[in-house]
């Protein structure tokens, strides 16, 4: 069964965010299920992933430092929360 993870990113926008970060999902085995991507106005970067975590290497907490340890080295915002944290917190 899918373990769903939501992670939002904003920043300035720059060539190779995706990578950076589809590369430490890849590393650790984490398996992107959805991606949305836009520009806004002409440099911010906002992205959204929907990943399952459910045949991760690491602990969820594990994956969260990595992403934001990744997120201060390239100059971006980087949250990754449960699907049903996310959900919860933007219902309406």
């Amino acid at each position: 069964m899918a373990e769903k993870v939501v992670i939002t990113v904003l920043g300035k926008d720059r060539v190779g965010i995706v990578a950076e970060i589809s590369g430490v999902l890849y590393q650790n085995n984490v398996n992107i299920l959805d991606i949305n991507q836009k520009i806004l106005g002409e440099e911010i970067f906002a992205m959204t992933m929907l990943v399952d975590i459910s045949l991760c290497k690491v602990s969820f907490a594990e994956l969260k430092e990595q992403l934001g340890n990744k997120g201060e080295e390239i100059g971006l915002k980087i949250v990754a929360q449960h699907e049903d944290i996310f959900k919860f917190m933007h219902r309406i």
